[in-house]
């Protein structure tokens, strides 16, 4: 991918600004996210890129609960007031837009172009959903990105929190419910190696079909009532082993991991989850590798939320994933 390229994704004169406003606090030193993000430009220094993907196709193609398109600029609001504990830049990269059922596939194929000119440039992609479906078009990214430095077998660990595997079946619908099964077709294709480990899975969610295709593809699996205070340390263990085998990761998260309590606007709210104290312990494992290059945060559905209550999880995890180490 030449430059010229990639600098014509990054300039997207579309991006609105106007979402990044809150309180200004009068002592020194007293910075909020809204008062430091800037639009991405082609000379920007490398930093952490928020990218909208404003998509539920997805989602209505898996019979779910419709909304999460409105979900990047939700997650936008709640960043804005959160206080700034971080020295490297964040820019906003703007949205890309799925108009209708029909037009996912081309959106996620906008939305790999987007990511892997935001990697050329040296930024880590963050990717707000949206539904679950962002996660084909940011791994395509990321391998468009890989492809275009030579990388001829790229170990890519993906770590997914989520109460559902996502592995099914891509010939008869692709949807919200299918992207780790893409993935892995196209890692098999590629003859890349699949390392997938999918934390907070619900039993009562996912079929023995997707049980069994989890074993089939080796997946580090970890349900939702195996997380707990005392088993949590030998989870992140266990997790810290699988990332230990992997050169590059991909961290993908969807709110339904989280109890409905914590997270009542996501497509399918969970009857138990995993607490959010439980959670950031595994997200800080990841981001502590230094081998993170690409965050999604999926199923934000503001037309479901309660006090903005999963928007603001959402933003603390993305908070706690960029403070500086």
């Amino acid at each position: 991918m030449s430059k010229n390229s990639t600098d014509l994704h990054l300039a997207d004169p579309a991006i609105d600004m106007s979402v990044w406003a809150g309180r200004e606090d009068p002592e020194p030193d007293s910075l909020r996210w809204h008062q430091v993000i800037t639009p991405v430009k082609s000379d920007s220094a490398p930093g952490a890129a928020l990218i909208g993907f404003a998509s539920d196709a997805g989602v209505a193609r898996n019979q779910g609960r419709v909304g999460a398109t409105e979900g990047p600029r939700a997650l936008r609001k709640a960043l804005a007031p959160l206080a700034w504990h971080r020295s490297a830049p964040v820019f906003d990269a703007g949205d890309v837009s799925c108009h209708g059922n029909d037009d996912l596939e081309a959106a996620q194929q906008r939305l790999a172009e987007r990511v892997a000119a935001l990697m050329a440039h040296g930024h880590l992609p963050l990717v707000l959903g949206g539904g679950h479906e962002v996660a084909f078009g940011s791994w395509s990214g990321l391998a468009r990105h890989f492809e275009a430095q030579g990388e001829a077998r790229p170990r890519v660990g993906i770590v997914n929190l989520d109460a559902h595997f996502d592995l099914r079946d891509p010939s008869h619908v692709r949807s919200s419910g299918t992207p780790f099964a893409q993935i892995a077709a196209e890692c098999h294709a590629r003859d890349w190696p699949f390392r997938y480990a999918c934390l907070g899975v619900s039993r009562a969610s996912n079929t023995r079909a997707l049980f069994t295709r989890a074993r089939e593809l080796n997946v580090l699996v970890r349900e939702d009532h195996e997380i707990d205070a005392l088993r949590l340390e030998a989870i992140v263990r266990d997790l810290q082993r699988f990332m230990a085998r992997c050169d590059h990761l991909y961290l993908s998260i969807d709110l339904d991991v989280l109890p409905a309590a914590e997270a009542p606007g996501v497509s399918a709210p969970a009857a138990r989850g995993v607490p959010l104290a439980l959670i950031e312990p595994l997200l800080e494992a990841v981001r502590d590798t230094g081998k993170l290059r690409l965050i999604d945060v999926a199923e934000l559905n503001p037309s479901f939320d309660i006090d903005g209550r999963t928007a603001k999880a959402a933003a603390r995890l993305i908070h706690r994933l960029t403070l500086d180490t």
